[in-house]
């Protein structure tokens, strides 16, 4: 087995075996259940460790595979954080109003940051008033 084919080798068992491990976390719930079966399932593997030929090896990922095919949750468990997660892509960005309801002994702990952003807002209500009023003002 080439280096390559080793290094694909390697990475393919590995994710089979994290596929199993969250397989078994989705079926049972209680911790020492967890990793009861989690033993099994690494025990499963060892098994299969000292396989030599390419068949052999073949053979048994794909029927690996099938198990876990045959044996997927049908509402497996996701981290809140990763892709269908219930919290994915769902941090709230606070609008910049926020800030000016900010108590101020709240706003004394960044004075920089403030005064900064109060020049800005004068900057930004100017050049709003040179773009959109009219030369008419009341």
């Amino acid at each position: 087995m080439s280096a390559a084919e080793r290094v694909v080798h390697v990475r393919r068992v590995c994710n089979l075996y994290r596929a199993v491990l969250r397989n078994v976390r989705s079926w049972y719930y209680e911790r020492p259940l967890q990793r009861i079966k989690m033993t099994e399932a690494r025990h499963a593997f060892e098994k299969n460790r000292c396989l030599i030929s390419k068949a052999d090896i073949e053979k048994a990922i794909n029927a690996a595979e099938d198990y876990i095919f045959q044996e997927q949750h049908y509402c497996p468990l996701y981290y809140a954080h990763s892709p269908n997660g219930v919290a994915y892509q769902r941090e709230v960005v606070a609008p910049d109003w926020v800030l000016d309801y900010w108590h101020p002994l709240e706003k004394a702990m960044y004075p920089k940051y403030f005064k900064k952003r109060e020049e800005r807002k004068k900057e930004y209500l100017e050049w709003y008033d040179k773009m959109y009023r009219d030369d008419k003002k009341p």
